[in-house]
């Protein structure tokens, strides 16, 4: 079971790294990784592993102004030194095209503690897809 305390280690910071993506922080951002972070994002390729300052830092430069992050139905789960937190994203903002973004995703983090500091070790945000022979992804749902 997790301590009251431990909760609000592993809240502050999931909303600190949220602010840091959502002020396109990447330095901050990167800090609350793990260095060995395996990532399966909603971009291509299927898997990212270690840190990767250049792209997050070129991923930030193709949006206009801050990055809406606003998570719902956040549950976090933890034991000892591992904890997971699952949710669901809603990401809003405009491209660098003009193009307006705004998709709910799923997102799960799984956390380590690495010298008494929670960090962020896997990140697994995805979007479900029709299943109706077309294998458009679901990007219009909504909680």
């Amino acid at each position: 079971m997790i301590s009251i305390n431990e909760d609000a280690a592993i809240e502050a910071v999931i909303n600190d790294w949220s602010q840091a993506i959502s002020d396109k922080d990447a330095r901050r951002a990167l800090s609350h990784l793990t260095d060995d972070i395996v990532e399966y994002s909603l971009a291509p390729p299927l898997q990212y592993s270690g840190k990767d300052a250049e792209g997050i830092q070129n991923w930030f430069d193709t949006w206009i102004g801050p990055i809406g992050n606003e998570a719902r139905d956040v549950h976090i789960t933890s034991s000892g030194d591992v904890a997971f937190v699952r949710c669901l994203v809603r990401m809003t903002g405009t491209k660098t095209s003009g193009e307006k973004a705004d998709l709910w995703f799923r997102q799960t983090l799984g956390l380590v503690k690495q010298n008494d500091v929670w960090k962020i070790a896997h990140t697994h945000a995805s979007v479900p897809f029709y299943m109706d022979g077309s294998f458009k992804a679901s990007i219009d749902l909504k909680p």
